[in-house]
């Protein structure tokens, strides 16, 4: 059943409008009486019944609310340097599949990539666009954020996480399995990947001045567009959020 965000509260009856509503009226070709389900901005997921559908704008009915959760109990946001072409674009799809909550473009000293902030703003709204259909087809209840492209430092503030972890390919005695063991009480926890040229020995102070903790990701030297998603997969199944 094809699941649709209507960023406004709960009620019984709710309009779904924009894009989601062409999508329904003339791709998917859906007539009163077909069911949808829908995720309201407040959190509360039902199955809902179509009952009109106009040019621009769908109306529902709830039928039945849904109570299963599809998000993890652990918040993880992800601190990703800035990667070239569309690694960017394969990141956030992925990362939002898995279970990241909050997606933060971090400008690095060895990104490849430098935003000017006309750009950037669009490259926001790019992303975004492929969080909300990521979203859409993993079962989401909420759509992941993805934050302005910021410096480390205000990345890290910005996401205030209880756990930051400090994804460092210099790290060679601490894993990630360790400190997430070590740290079990956390319910939030952010992980900084860097770009391409990794991260520079400057903000990996930085990030320890923030209190985040190395973790080494393995034997094994991951791509920048490959090490966050492994980091995330990580943690869900080290908190329980994982069943395999």
């Amino acid at each position: 059943m094809h699941r649709f965000f209507i960023p406004k509260p709960y009620s019984p009856v709710m309009t779904i409008s924009g894009m989601d509503a062409h999508h329904i009226v003339d791709v998917l070709r859906m007539q009163p009486g077909e069911r949808v389900q829908v995720a309201a901005d407040d959190g509360i997921r039902f199955v809902a019944e179509i009952t009109e559908t106009g040019r621009n704008t769908v109306t529902v009915q709830s039928v039945e609310i849904l109570h299963e959760s599809h998000e993890p109990s652990v918040r993880i946001a992800l601190l990703q340097g800035l990667a070239k072409g569309e690694k960017m674009d394969w990141i956030v799809q992925k990362a939002v599949e898995v279970g990241v909550t909050d997606l933060y473009p971090v400008a690095m000293a060895h990104s490849v990539v430098r935003l000017e902030s006309g750009r950037a703003e669009k490259k926001i709204e790019r992303w975004q666009k492929i969080a909300e259909s990521a979203a859409k087809q993993s079962k989401r209840d909420v759509v992941p954020r993805v934050h302005p492209v910021l410096p480390l430092g205000q990345a890290l503030d910005d996401a205030a996480c209880d756990l930051n972890i400090l994804a460092y390919e210099s790290e060679d005695k601490t894993g990630l399995k360790a400190v997430l063991r070590a740290h079990s009480g956390a319910r939030s926890v952010a992980v900084l990947i860097g770009p391409e040229g990794g991260i520079a020995t400057e903000e990996a102070e930085l990030a320890r001045a923030h209190g985040a903790v190395a973790a080494s990701l393995g034997p094994r030297i991951l791509r920048t567009e490959t090490a966050g998603l492994v980091a995330a997969v990580a943690i869900l199944y080290e908190t329980d959020n994982l069943e395999l």
